[in-house]
């Protein structure tokens, strides 16, 4: 078992807890973890641009002068790619998919190995719990002062929605707060550091020990 501090609402250490090594002691493949970062931010990706084709234009039904005899170049319509105000050719279109299918084993995987990083770094850190007396930002600000967090930023975990902690933390510009079933791969890789409660790490340990 591997063995990780636990900390009050004060930041103190109380003691340790025994976490499994088959969800925190994981050997890391970057090229993996790499792979599913990069298919979840392009499954996260909107497609925005989008250009109209001359089929979509507004206007230029009537052909803009007869094909021949008037010594200018022949044309069926002032919204031709070739015209000012024209359909665009090979344009952005919104119908574009970026996609990528992820292997549900392959990113439970890549979860493990990034809970197992943050625990061999000391970046995971474990609070007893949130349940704190009143839901005010300077109690959160001073528990995550005393933990060896710095100003670093740092994603907030509960086992469930707590709508307590939210309001605690929504104006700490350096902390994101989630839950287990919301909790994915990016919030990981965009935040250096944990903070979790007790609750939340046996939840998921629960959740990808199978």
């Amino acid at each position: 078992m591997i063995q990780v501090p636990v900390y009050n609402k004060l930041g103190v250490q109380t003691g340790t807890v025994d976490l499994a090594p088959e969800v925190f002691g994981v050997e890391v493949n970057t090229t993996l973890v790499h792979d599913v970062v990069v298919s979840s931010f392009a499954n996260q990706r909107q497609v925005l641009a989008h250009t109209k084709t001359r089929g979509e234009v507004r206007g230029g039904g009537k052909k803009p002068w007869r094909q021949k005899g008037t010594g200018r170049a022949r044309h069926s319509s002032i919204r031709s790619p070739l015209w000012r105000g024209g359909g665009i050719t090979f344009g952005p279109r919104n119908d574009r998919n970026f996609k990528e299918a992820i292997n549900k084993k392959a990113k439970s995987k890549a979860m493990r190995m990034i809970l197992s990083d943050r625990i061999a770094n000391g970046a995971l850190l474990i609070v007893d719990d949130f349940a704190f007396a009143e839901p005010k930002t300077k109690l959160f600000a001073s528990l995550k002062a005393a933990l060896p967090v710095s100003r670093r930023r740092a994603i907030v975990v509960s086992d469930k929605k707590d709508e307590a902690l939210l309001q605690m933390t929504r104006n700490i510009a350096t902390v994101k707060t989630t839950f287990v079933g919301e909790f994915g791969v990016l919030d990981m890789v965009q935040h250096p550091y944990m903070i979790m409660s007790k609750s939340a790490v046996e939840a998921l340990a629960k959740k990808y020990s199978a």
